[in-house]
């Protein structure tokens, strides 16, 4: 293996994870018609969705690094394809619901790739690798915004099933399984086994608990709860907002409009890891309230563009035109993008030797936008389908100010030894220091 090759083979798998991931959105309005479910039971549907990443994104971080990344995302790829199989058989709304909750965790991978491509890949181009590797990935959600509802169209009509959804669900399931195979037979853990021997070491439960609870840990988690926990939340929610609040009862259009968010989040995510790697390696201060801490400003300036994309969903939807809102969506998607790219290139960065652990918390953590935000978009407290996207960036406001505190100079140096449990006095190396004494 060579570190390009790694980067290539994750970002497939973690691409296809992310398309039966949310392979269930396109097809909420025949699912609900089927089914009997109203708009706020789909709204449930695409929170929970989310409800398993949270554990299962830190368990798999941390299992990454005691067991290697091409075995743990081998193991999670064959059981998502084995549920989303099973799925497409289900006749009762409760086994299918549960069913979907578990190849929903298909998202856990994101943390396994995240902990891969660090493994092979040198600090000066972090960024920039796990940006590209979950931009692309993340478009895998716009690929099954554009794909499963072409192919398996309306008038399906093919083996096994009469029923299109049945059918996506079905093939994506056996798609998974075959990957899970490649995935297991292609993978190295690591660059080196010096390397591989030095994350398998620190992957114990005091260090994980130390770095876990260590202040940069912990704002990039919730920076992260407002951007991929959004962008999951928008994922599973736009094709129903595009339908209902607009009255776009094609199911195709509908779903290319939310393709435009999903490629935005996607693709345009290695720019935030960039920008990120090229502040950091030229020393560049764009903020004179952060001076020094490179990386960071470029995080807070994404942080605060995703506040002010979000008040702009809102209004963009209430000027009643669709394709206005459908732009607004774009530029949503771009600021998450950005944000993501920043805090992955943070990450890493900042604990080279546990990664994959710390990668699953920022993960796991991020995941709960997910879950929570689709609730507040589709509240039947609400005046109209739109103003659910300015309460959630209100809500966000508390972590730019979080955010705005760890990163002055003074704090964030110590970011990474100074957090909730415990400290430890000298600079931020990225390790795990006196966590065994």
């Amino acid at each position: 293996m060579t570190k390009w090759r790694t980067l290539v083979l994750a970002t497939a798998g973690f691409n296809f994870s992310f398309l039966i991931w949310f392979s269930f959105a396109p097809f909420t309005g025949p699912m609900a018609e089927e089914f009997g479910l109203s708009l706020a039971e789909i709204g449930i549907l695409a929170s929970a969705a989310i409800w398993l990443a949270p554990f299962g994104r830190i368990l798999t971080g941390w299992l990454s690094d005691k067991y290697g990344a091409p075995t743990v995302f081998a193991i999670v790829l064959t059981y998502v394809g084995v549920f989303s199989m099973a799925s497409a058989f289900a006749q009762s709304y409760a086994v299918f619901f549960v069913e979907r909750l578990i190849v929903a965790t298909a998202g856990i991978t994101f943390v396994i790739g995240i902990q891969h491509v660090s493994e092979w890949f040198e600090e000066a181009q972090l960024g920039t690798a796990e940006g590209i590797y979950a931009g692309v990935g993340n478009a895998g959600a716009a690929g099954g915004a554009l794909i499963l509802p072409r192919v398996f169209g309306a008038d399906w009509s093919g083996p096994l099933f009469e029923t299109n959804w049945r059918a996506a669900f079905f093939y994506t399931g056996v798609v998974s399984i075959l990957l899970a195979v490649v995935y297991y037979s292609l993978g190295e853990a690591a660059k080196t086994e010096a390397k591989r021997q030095a994350t398998k070491e620190s992957a114990s439960f005091k260090g994980w608990l130390y770095t876990a609870t260590r202040y940069g840990t912990v704002v990039l988690a919730l920076a992260y709860v407002m951007s991929f926990g959004l962008e999951l939340s928008m994922n599973g929610w736009l094709a129903t907002y595009y339908r209902e609040g607009f009255a776009t009862d094609d199911l195709v259009l509908a779903s290319t409009f939310t393709a435009t968010f999903s490629v935005a989040a996607g693709l345009l995510r290695p720019i935030g890891g960039y920008v990120s790697d090229l502040l950091a390696r030229k020393e560049k201060d764009i903020l004179p309230f952060f001076t020094g801490r490179y990386r960071e400003q470029w995080t807070f300036v994404s942080l605060c563009f995703i506040v002010v994309s979000m008040f702009g969903m809102t209004l963009a939807g209430l000027s009643g035109r669709v394709m206005v809102a459908v732009g607004a969506g774009f530029v949503v998607g771009m600021a998450c993008a950005f944000t993501e790219g920043a805090i992955f290139a943070q990450v890493p960065a900042m604990f080279p030797n546990s990664s994959g652990a710390v990668a699953g918390v920022v993960g796991g953590v991020g995941t709960v936008g997910g879950i929570v935000y689709p609730l507040v978009y589709s509240a039947p407290f609400l005046a109209s389908l739109h103003t659910g996207y300015s309460i959630v960036a209100a809500s966000m406001i508390p972590i730019v100010l979080l955010a705005a505190w760890v990163f002055q100079p003074d704090v964030a140096e110590r970011a990474t030894t100074d957090g909730l449990v415990g400290s430890s006095s000298g600079g931020s190396g990225g390790t795990t220091p006196s966590v065994d004494d």
